[in-house]
């Protein structure tokens, strides 16, 4: 069993025991987070329900760590006019693990 759930702007196609990083929530380490689900359906697709636009189901998962990714270097130039600008960022994230899909 499959679903769709959507989480922080983003949608997210997950099964139990699927790990994720996804945008930062207040959660601690270790404690349980639910999202709302988008679609649900079988693996060999004989069951498909849609919501309209959320089911009343549920997809629960537990918060494995909080971090930051990777600093990505972003820089603008325009020529001929000395301008070069550098800045760093690093996107924090949530790291969970499905633990149930209902």
């Amino acid at each position: 069993m499959f679903a769709v759930i959507a989480t922080g702007g983003k949608q997210y196609l997950v099964k139990e025991g699927d790990v994720l990083k996804i945008e930062k929530l207040p959660a601690e380490k270790g404690g349980a987070v639910s999202f709302d689900v988008l679609l649900v359906a079988e693996d060999d697709g004989s069951k498909v329900e849609i919501g309209a636009p959320k089911l009343a189901a549920k997809v629960s998962a537990e918060v494995m760590e909080q971090g930051r990714s990777k600093k990505i270097s972003v820089v603008k130039y325009k020529p001929k006019v000395r301008y070069k600008k550098r800045v760093g960022h690093r996107q924090h994230f949530t790291s969970v693990k499905i633990t149930k899909i209902a």
